[in-house]
């Protein structure tokens, strides 16, 4: 095993995704940053949902909303659907999985409202339902998906697919992404 040869790999591929993105996927980021930006001016607030590594992501780029990124502003409301643990482990004990996040996009989401669902396969059937329940709700949609999308692909009002089938690769992209839309959010704010 050629451990530095390993690195090398890793690091190239990717930037090769990175690039790639770069390549098919800004029309659908700067929809995504418009979609957000106009919602958060008329007051309304932004949701996530994911799991395992989407999960922690949701967390993340919520927490940077609501803190800052880069500079010091007003906060801008923003919940992730994975941090109430005991709402978490009573429903999905008492009732399913599937609907963990479709019912707290019932409970706390208004028309207006963005929901945003991270899936590296695109068929997380959690995700999937809250976004037909957001969707029915009259909440706007973004989905970062991978590979061919899934079975999420076009549910959402934007749909942005990392260019890849790695779950590393995509998992890199939707933090970049995410990254990029919490920076294009804060700049605005600070117009």
């Amino acid at each position: 095993m050629n451990i530095r040869q390993i690195i090398i790999d890793q690091i190239n591929d990717s930037a090769a995704t990175k690039n790639q993105m770069a390549e098919q996927g800004l029309d659908q980021i700067e929809q995504a940053a418009e979609l957000l930006i106009t919602a958060i001016e008329n007051g309304h607030k932004i949701l996530w949902c994911g799991n395992g590594g989407s999960a922690a992501d949701s967390q993340h780029l919520s927490a940077e909303l609501v803190g800052k990124l880069r500079h010091l502003r007003a906060p801008i409301a923003s919940i992730a659907l994975t941090t109430d643990t005991s709402f978490l482990t009573a429903w999905t004990n008492d009732a399913d999985y599937d609907s963990i996040f479709s019912r707290q996009v019932e409970a706390i989401g208004q028309a207006g409202d963005v929901l945003i669902g991270i899936t590296t396969s695109g068929n997380s059937p959690n995700v999937v339902t809250a976004v037909q329940t957001a969707r029915n709700m009259d909440l706007k949609t973004i989905v970062f998906t991978g590979g061919n999308g899934g079975s999420i692909n076009r549910l959402a009002d934007v749909t942005i697919i990392i260019p890849s089938n790695d779950t590393q690769r995509i998992q890199e992209g939707h933090i970049l992404t995410g990254h990029i839309l919490c920076d294009l959010i804060e700049r605005h704010t600070l117009d």
